[in-house]
């Protein structure tokens, strides 16, 4: 999707940037100008993993966004070097952001500060760290913080940027995941699928292999479905997931059951759309077992699944799945995207039934 450019006269605009997972870029940029075009007042840059903007009015709505993973104040200083940070001009602005960023969520939320830098270290950045807590009556923490405040040096090469985080966390640590399963997928990551898969108020909407709850939480805060199932065989993810679905609110709207991906209790044709994070030998699962899981997966899909219903799912067994799609007479394969995801990369991938 090409950037949207809006011109505008206001000089009271923010400079925004949206940190994403690397390789959906276009999904959070029309989620973005769906939701906040009317405020956006420059051209919208987007890079690997960001996109850069110009803001009027309360940047406190981005933080609304479902398919980031954090939003930044960004400031840029026309500085040599992190140290002139230090200087009285420069730390007063730095301060001035800092309580801005505070005030959008509550200054009750914050606690702590931390820098996040290269060099962060260093004795500068702990001087650094140490004047602005005082400044800010907040906790110097040289790991993490509730107010993050990333340095850089500028894009133009004539300064150094400094990003101040406008929640105490990331957006995609969302407040429903009061289990965390160990390689839960990434909730910004888990609601880019649920737009992929096109959704709509009809869809009956299985989440197979659901684990601990990511994804068919992320499709019902998006909007309503005639039925959302998730199904898994793994008592301890059925546990999370009745956890996490009951923090979110949701649990009247998700049917938990106990099924075999591989043998689903329901009728052919009657599921409008299949979402599910495949187990790929990370964490869950073994290359091994997957070269028989996988090829019987997708045809248990295809038979639960409508002539047109889609398959969105998530793996880092790309060349398997690959020559699972090829060998398969039920699926078109409509788009794949591959994704940075904590160190992993991994593939979205959403198929048609054919």
């Amino acid at each position: 999707m090409a950037s949207r450019k809006k011109q505008s006269s206001q000089t009271d605009s923010l400079s925004i940037e949206l940190e994403i997972a690397k390789g959906l870029e276009d999904i959070a940029l029309d989620e973005l100008v769906e939701r906040f075009e009317r405020r956006i007042v420059s051209d919208i840059d987007k890079t690997p993993g960001a996109l850069k903007f110009d803001y009027t009015g309360n940047p406190g709505g981005l933080l609304s966004l479902l398919t980031i993973n954090a939003a930044y104040l960004v400031e840029t200083f026309p500085i040599p070097r992190p140290k002139a940070f230090l200087g009285h001009q420069y730390k007063a602005i730095l301060v001035e952001r800092i309580q801005q960023a505070m005030q959008i969520v509550g200054r009750d939320a914050y606690t702590t500060i931390h820098i996040n830098a290269a060099g962060s270290g260093s004795s500068v950045m702990q001087r650094m760290l140490i004047e602005l807590g005082e400044a800010t009556s907040l906790v110097p923490d040289a790991e993490a913080g509730d107010m993050t405040l990333r340095l850089r040096p500028s894009a133009s090469k004539k300064g150094w940027d400094a990003m101040v985080r406008l929640s105490p966390r990331p957006n995609a640590t969302r407040s429903w995941r009061v289990v965390n399963v160990p390689g839960a997928l990434n909730a910004a990551v888990a609601h880019a699928m649920v737009r992929l898969s096109e959704p709509s108020p009809e869809d009956t909407v299985l989440n197979v292999a659901g684990g601990s709850g990511s994804i068919a939480i992320e499709r019902a805060l998006h909007g309503p479905a005639q039925q959302i199932l998730l199904c898994d065989v793994d008592d301890e993810m059925l546990s999370a997931a009745h956890e996490n679905i009951g923090a979110a609110g949701l649990t009247e709207r998700i049917d938990i059951r106990d099924w075999n991906a591989l043998d689903i209790p329901m009728s052919p044709g009657s599921v409008d759309v299949l979402l599910a994070d495949l187990p790929f030998g990370n964490l869950v699962g073994s290359h091994g077992n997957n070269v028989e899981l996988y090829p019987s997966l997708l045809k248990e899909a295809a038979r639960v699944c409508k002539r047109g219903g889609r398959f969105v799912f998530i793996t880092h067994e790309i060349n398997l799945m690959d020559a699972v799609i090829r060998d398969s007479n039920k699926w078109e394969q409509v788009t794949s995207m591959q994704i940075t995801l904590s160190g992993l990369h991994p593939r979205i991938y959403v198929l048609l039934k054919s």
